[in-house]
């Protein structure tokens, strides 16, 4: 989760709601989930934005 925040943060993003999912904590496989939560609809264009400039694959339905 450091890490996803840090690298979001690096292309000035940031998910306040993000944070680990109490209820998975005690898991061992699949490990601890993270919780992105919500966020605005200018967030979600440059989290999308960031992606596409990373080069990140489309997602597939």
């Amino acid at each position: 989760m450091r890490e996803l925040r840090a690298a979001l943060a690096g292309r000035g993003i940031t998910l306040p709601s993000l944070r680990i999912d109490a209820a998975t904590i005690a898991r061992e496989a699949p490990c601890p989930r993270i919780e992105f939560g919500g966020c605005s609809v200018d967030v979600a264009a440059r989290l999308a934005a960031a992606l596409r400039a990373g080069g990140a694959k489309e997602a597939t339905p």
